[in-house]
């Protein structure tokens, strides 16, 4: 198969689909892969590394799209990518498609086979494509968070952490995942007061266990909610439903409620974001102000460190990308449930009942789709 890896153009985006090291185990298995000039520089991978694994370099993406029969990215294309699209091209990418109509919209246009790395499943009913990123952004929410408490940024002026005789920021996360799990980790490294919601109580338990009660694992109801969001100095929200849009937890009057200078970080953005008042941001403009509320929302967050994130992502993809380029995508869709879960749509049909929903679209089978 004949793969393409084009450079990300989303803004600060400086992840890559491939590093060497997964370039060099496609062309072991005879496969033929492009990467456009100057694709990896943002994980200190340059050109001359991608040729030493066997990879060629052209210089443009259009090049990257006109050739390759598989397109192995990070974000979800942009308008200008998804015009390079065709008829029977495998997309395997992150789509996040259920608060994106147009792009959705876009990609039924192209009739190519959209396969997204966040609603591909494994044995134990995790997210394997979407666990290193969730890793990644759960961690630097709270970098983010601790940032945006800063006076500068127009936050309370708070240490997370305290010192000796000052309290410390009460940190709320909503979400015991593996977004949640990993921003208490890191909340309580720091030394903060943390509160982690949660409504399945099997996940409460865990993370009581994980912590040895150093996080107050508690159930989450409206009136828990409210409680905690209003005495909260940060509030991460964390949530998730595989492929559906985010529900918005967190109301305007939840923030209208809100001790001033006290901050939001919603990881949740990709899919529309949990919080009402929350819309997507950049890493060049991270912030907004509502109601003396600072929210951070950026939509690609693991953008920031893209070397750790391109790694981690990396160690999950390669598996299901040797798979779809040894066996075609039709028979490694079939062969395997997991990776048809992450098929978004094919051939100009939308093949995810989640997307479907949040968008009003028509909602056909996969494997009906497949056998078209």
């Amino acid at each position: 198969m004949i793969i393409g890896v084009p450079k990300e153009i989303k803004n600060h985006e400086y992840r890559v689909g491939m590093t060497p090291a997964s370039v060099r185990e496609l062309v072991a298995h005879g496969h033929t892969v492009y990467v456009e000039h100057n694709a990896g520089d943002g994980i200190g991978c340059g050109d001359a590394e991608y040729q030493a694994a066997g990879a060629k370099v052209l210089n443009s993406a259009a090049e990257i799209f006109a050739i390759a029969e598989m397109i192995v990215k990070v974000k979800e294309p942009q308008a200008v990518e998804r015009a390079m699209l065709r008829e029977g091209q495998i997309l395997f990418t992150y789509l996040h498609l259920a608060p994106d109509l147009p792009q959705t919209e876009d990609l039924i246009k192209s009739k190519a086979i959209c396969i997204a790395y966040e609603t591909v499943t494994d044995n134990r009913g995790g997210l394997p494509l979407l666990a290193p990123m969730s890793e990644v952004a759960g961690r630097m929410s709270i970098q983010a968070g601790a940032r945006a408490l800063e006076k500068s940024c127009a936050g309370r002026g708070m240490l997370l952490g305290g010192v000796p005789g000052v309290e410390p920021a009460k940190v709320v996360v909503i979400g015991g995942g593996m977004v949640g799990t990993n921003a208490a980790q890191m909340a309580i490294g720091l030394g903060a007061d943390v509160v982690v919601l949660d409504r399945s109580v099997d996940v409460l338990r865990r993370i009581n266990a994980q912590f040895n009660g150093a996080v107050k694992a508690i159930y989450s109801t409206a009136d828990a909610l409210e409680k905690h969001i209003l005495e909260a100095d940060l509030v991460i929200g964390g949530v998730l439903i595989p492929g559906a849009a985010a529900p918005k937890l967190v109301t305007r009057e939840h923030i209208r409620k809100m001790k001033a200078g006290s901050a939001i970080v919603d990881v949740a953005i990709d899919q529309g974001g949990c919080v009402e008042t929350s819309r997507a941001t950049t890493h060049a403009e991270p912030t907004f102000i509502v109601d003396d509320v600072v929210h951070y929302c950026v939509a690609n967050m693991p953008g920031a460190v893209p070397r750790t994130s391109t790694f981690a992502l990396n160690n999950a993809t390669l598996p299901f990308i040797i798979k779809l380029a040894n066996k075609g995508y039709k028979q490694a869709l079939l062969d395997d449930q997991h990776l048809l879960n992450g098929l978004n749509v094919i051939n100009g049909q939308v093949v995810n009942q989640h997307v479907a929903e949040a968008l009003n679209l028509s909602y056909v089978d996969p494997r009906q789709a497949l056998s078209a």
